[in-house]
């Protein structure tokens, strides 16, 4: 049974930084790739970036979070990361990551993902 899990969210000032973990189980290491997506209060879902299988070579990040999020994966841990720095308030949302059977990720669209984790709140705030 495949299970995501999140964590590393938290409440921090502007500018500052925080780095989410998404584990997961049930999946042979580093044969699936990982999305990272985000919901704030009466917003729809958004993709904020993916990370393809294997060595991780091919990510993709949306426009706002350009230059100041990061996605990497330990596969020997089966653990994807999400660092984000320089946070501003409009960052403030609960961050869910996602698991795909496809070994490659064009970009962070929700119907490509087959499995969720239950997500973890960011908040921004001085």
């Amino acid at each position: 049974q495949v299970q995501l899990v999140e964590s590393g969210g938290g409440l921090v000032q502007p500018g500052g930084s925080l780095r989410l973990s998404c584990s997961v189980f049930g999946f042979r290491r580093g044969d699936y790739s990982i999305g990272w997506f985000r919901q704030a209060p009466g917003k729809d879902l958004e993709g904020v970036g993916c990370i393809s299988s294997s060595d991780g070579s091919t990510q993709y990040y949306t426009d706002s979070v350009k230059g100041r999020f990061t996605i990497s994966r330990d596969n020997a841990k089966n653990t994807v990361y999400l660092q984000m720095n320089s946070l501003k308030p409009e960052d403030i949302a609960v961050y869910r990551c996602a698991a795909s059977r496809s070994a490659y990720c064009s970009g962070p669209v929700p119907v490509e993902f087959d499995y969720w984790g239950q997500g973890t709140q960011v908040s921004v705030s001085s």
